[in-house]
């Protein structure tokens, strides 16, 4: 199979190479996002890689098909970037619906910790051999009530975390799961009693902006919220609005919600032109890392293992077993039920 492979960085090639190589599978790499300006770059190619930043619309699809590609592989677990309606009858579509919740679900309690604690702040001035502790005073995680919002595997390795810490977890899911160590309950109610609220859920038309005005309107003052999931899941300027009025006391951002034209990019020695995403960044209690919550050797050596063998099973016209099916409406759930392609 011949895949073009979009939004390529150097951390993901070393992987993709070594199990492509092991299954036939050959990989064009494009720095470039897919969307309707650069669709054409997949031409000859029965297949295309793509990540979270990638356009998937009805238009692209359409221009995939016409040029042969049959297949998407995201890279990723969330494909709300992938209109599925429109791939529905044309070009299946595959995801990595785990691939290491260890490593995002670590990175989210350490810039807890990081924000909590002063970390990023005590090392810059130690830099400066300046060791004064005057304005680092942080607070106990031990006690302190968080709020999950989401639990499937990332959530509940949080909650595992969380536990460790001797923290009290409540939870928030609409198909709440047995046995995950948390107390669920209301929307509502999670944000009433929460010092910290934590966010690992989809995003779909339910969860856009589920952290907005109305929300942070309900919420302690003084709340940490952490996002390492989906940036549209907040709404950036009522955020931004929270931390000005001092209801929100910290924010720890892996992921921000126009973030495909700024991260994963150099911006050192320009100007950025999203006044709420700069404007965020100067505030003293917000966190922001450029989506690197899955950035480990673990995670994406599975990446490339998951998607490679997504790709070699419709080479050899088998059963996709990480599909992601329209056709029922229902997603993955009737691909489970009948374990047969979507289409």
């Amino acid at each position: 199979m011949k895949i073009a492979f979009f939004d390529a960085k150097e951390y993901d090639i070393p992987a993709f190479e070594r199990f492509g190589k092991e299954r036939g599978i050959a990989f064009k790499y494009f720095d470039t996002k897919l969307n309707e300006d650069t669709v054409g770059l997949a031409a000859g190619s029965d297949g295309v890689c793509v990540f979270v930043n990638d356009t998937v619309n009805a238009a692209v699809v359409d221009k995939l098909y016409a040029c042969g590609v049959r297949i998407v592989a995201l890279r990723c677990a969330g494909y709300n970037n992938v209109d599925l309606s429109a791939c529905f009858g044309k070009l299946h579509v595959v995801h990595v619906p785990a691939y290491s919740p260890y490593a995002v679900a670590e990175h989210t309690m350490a810039l807890l910790l990081t924000s909590i604690r002063r970390i990023h702040k005590a090392y810059n001035r130690t830099k400066d051999f300046n060791f004064s502790l005057s304005g680092l005073t942080g607070f106990d995680l031990h006690g302190k009530t968080v709020g999950v919002i989401g639990t499937g595997r990332i959530g509940r390795v949080f909650i595992d975390i969380c536990r460790g810490f001797g923290m009290r977890v409540i939870a928030y899911d609409k198909y709440p799961a047995e046995g995950i160590g948390a107390e669920y309950t209301s929307l509502d109610e999670l944000f009433a009693r929460s010092d910290i609220i934590s966010l690992h859920c989809p995003l779909t038309e339910e969860t856009h902006h589920l952290i907005g005005r109305e929300a942070l309107g309900k919420v302690k003052k003084g709340v940490v919220i952490l996002n390492t999931s989906r940036g549209a899941l907040i709404d950036a300027e009522a955020l931004l609005d929270g931390i000005k009025r001092r209801i929100v006391g910290a924010a720890c951002l892996d992921v921000y919600e126009e973030e495909s034209d700024v991260f994963f990019r150099d911006f050192s020695g320009h100007i950025v032109e999203d006044d709420v995403l700069a404007r965020l960044i100067t505030m003293p209690n917000v966190i922001v890392t450029s989506h690197q919550a899955f950035l480990t050797e673990e995670a994406l050596g599975s990446i490339a293992e998951t998607t490679v063998q997504s790709l070699a099973a419709f080479a050899a016209d088998e059963p996709l077993e990480h599909e992601l099916c329209y056709g029922c409406g229902e997603t993955e759930r009737c691909r489970k039920a009948r374990k047969a392609r979507c289409f």
